[in-house]
């Protein structure tokens, strides 16, 4: 027999009261994304005026009335595109970006599966404390014990000194050439092990009857991994890989920022210092708005593409 409307309407109430805690949980949470979230992208309007001054209210009827940019509104847009700095930018962005989803994305996971495979628990939490803590640190923290180590009297150079790969000190984050790999190398340091922690509370949902079955047919650790661990938790790291290809142009803001000088701003100069300097320095709002708009409408693109490429290839995807 079928439910009316009404029993549905009933239905569906008492499941609200008896679920009412849950459910002002929920709305707190919609709330917050309301207000800080969909709220401030009424501001993207800014991009597309001509001159906004920080004295205006963005919800002032002078703002509104302020003129539009050239070009159909896209005057900025078009003169970020031809800044003389726009192919460094670009160039900097994605080969950090890159290189942190090459290297960065992947070792996570193995850390995860060698965790995993440990037999000793004490040992295991030892090196998953040691592991968690960077990520506990600010970049204003790290960036100041990086920067004293890599100085030519830091910690790094004596150690290369003594191994006699050097003759004498020299200030790594004033040459361009190492700031590339400085900022992954230090990224993966800080988030290595708090990176794993999803990977690993996956891998503990396994039923354990499948490993017990591969032992039995003799397959080692590698192989138990390799055919049962990685499939099991394919559908975790699809998702995160999407997420990390959704942000690809998001380059750490502030660890850059904390390593930024001006001698190796020819590989530091990337969207996001240039839109701060642009913004901050130059007090450029609306073009430092246009570069952000271009920004999260590219890194939705990028969304979209690793969303319907996961789909096809393995049937997992956000949306």
């Amino acid at each position: 027999m079928k439910q009316g409307p009404v029993t549905t309407k009933k239905g569906f109430i008492a499941r609200l009261r008896n679920e009412k805690y849950l459910q002002i949980m929920a709305l707190l949470g919609i709330a917050w994304m309301l207000v800080f979230n969909y709220a401030p992208m009424y501001g993207i309007l800014v991009g597309f005026k001509r001159n906004y001054m920080i004295t205006q209210s963005l919800f002032s009827f002078a703002f509104l009335k302020s003129p539009w940019a050239s070009s159909y509104g896209f005057q900025h847009f078009i003169a970020f595109f031809k800044d003389t700095e726009f192919k460094d930018i670009v160039i900097n962005t994605l080969g950090i970006s890159l290189l942190k989803l090459a290297i960065g994305f992947p070792l996570p996971i193995v850390f995860a599966l060698l965790l995993n495979e440990m037999r000793s628990r004490r040992f295991k939490r030892v090196v998953q404390t040691i592991s968690y803590l960077p990520h506990f640190l600010s970049w204003v923290v790290l960036g100041g014990i990086l920067t004293t180590w890599l100085s030519n009297t830091g910690f790094l150079n004596e150690l290369l000194i003594k191994a006699g790969f050097l003759e004498e000190g020299i200030t790594f984050l004033a040459y361009p050439r190492y700031f590339w790999g400085i900022v992954v190398i230090s990224d993966v340091w800080k988030e290595l092990g708090w990176s794993a922690i999803i990977y690993l509370a996956a891998i503990t949902g396994i039923d354990q009857e499948l490993y017990e079955a591969a032992q039995i047919d003799g397959a080692g650790r590698l192989r138990r991994m390799w055919s049962i661990t990685l499939p099991c938790i394919k559908g975790t790291i699809t998702v995160l890989f999407i997420l990390a290809v959704g942000g690809l142009l998001n380059t750490n803001f502030d660890q850059i920022l904390v390593l930024w000088n001006p001698l190796n701003a020819p590989r530091s100069n990337v969207i996001d210092i240039y839109t701060y300097n642009v913004a901050m320095r130059s007090l450029r709002f609306s073009y430092a708005a246009a570069i952000g708009f271009f920004k999260s409408v590219f890194a939705f693109i990028l969304l979209f593409i690793a969303n319907n490429v996961t789909r096809r290839i393995n049937e997992v995807s956000l949306f």
